[in-house]
């Protein structure tokens, strides 16, 4: 007779050999087809992304309808695998709905953040490559996700910004030209129209310096001891910094060379000499 555990085992060697031969084709079937829905959906996510890119769409709705368009292909994929282990969808789904109901209330600042993503590509308040001040903080417009939006700040490091944090908030869209604010200050004898022509050649000659929309050069404020021009030209988004350097010592080398006097800081001081002192 058979030690007890020796006919555990045997009896577990004979379900086992059972549930193979019951189940293992079906289980081979079912792993073939899910690697088939991978390799399905990722091909035609590829496909639909090129397709999408040769459209007038931004890259980030771009990137998101070839994900929705993998996503639905594996899902397809997915239950026609579960249909071939025998398991019965409706009561599948009627669970995975109450377990994604739970899910939700746990990550609602997740989907907070995706419905805000979605809502950002599809009505599409700014775009890549566009400039924008927003809760505080500005930058250029790098990248689009689902869940984030990441900007390059003018110091060259990025800021990432949950999408929940920008719908719904006031936000400046500069767009990928900015304005500067020059203003050069000087005294009230200068020759103003000779001033304004030597600033706008200043302007012309600088390549960064945009022709269309016209710079703007104008007499903007008379001071206690100086005429302040304002001088504001558009640059491209990446040429903002460095246009303002270059600008400012062209203005200087221009008044220096032309003859035109920069108004210094002026201040009148009188000396009230003591009163004289009455003698007795």
């Amino acid at each position: 007779m058979n030690p007890p555990n020796l006919q555990t085992m045997e009896q577990t060697r004979r379900m086992l050999i059972e549930l193979s031969i019951r189940y293992g084709p079906r289980l081979f079937t079912a792993l073939l087809i899910l690697a088939a829905g991978f390799l399905a959906a990722r091909q035609t996510a590829a496909l639909a992304t090129r397709f999408l890119s040769r459209r007038a769409l931004e890259p980030a709705l771009t990137k998101l309808l070839g994900r929705m368009v993998g996503l639905v292909v594996l899902l397809v994929f997915t239950l026609l695998s579960l249909q071939n282990l025998g398991v019965e969808l409706l009561p599948l789904i009627a669970s995975l709905g109450v377990v994604g109901v739970g899910a939700g209330l746990a990550m609602q600042g997740v989907l907070s953040n995706l419905v805000a993503g979605l809502t950002i590509i599809l009505s599409q308040p700014f775009r890549i490559g566009e400039y924008i001040s927003v809760i505080g903080v500005e930058g250029q417009v790098e990248a689009i996700e689902l869940f984030t939006t990441t900007l390059l700040h003018p110091d060259r490091s990025q800021v990432i910004i949950p999408n929940r944090k920008l719908v719904g908030e006031v936000l400046h869209n500069y767009g990928k030209v900015r304005q500067l604010s020059l203003q050069l200050g000087v005294t009230y004898k200068t020759d103003l129209p000779r001033a304004l022509v030597a600033i706008r050649q200043v302007l012309a000659q600088n390549p960064r310096v945009l022709a269309e929309p016209q710079p703007v050069v104008a007499v903007l404020q008379l001071g206690d001891s100086a005429i302040a021009i304002a001088v504001r030209p558009w640059v491209p988004v990446p040429d903002y910094v460095d246009a303002i350097g270059e600008l400012n010592q062209a203005l200087v080398e221009a008044c220096r060379n032309q003859g035109i006097e920069i108004a210094l800081p002026q201040r009148e001081v009188r000396l009230l000499s003591d009163a004289p002192t009455k003698t007795p």
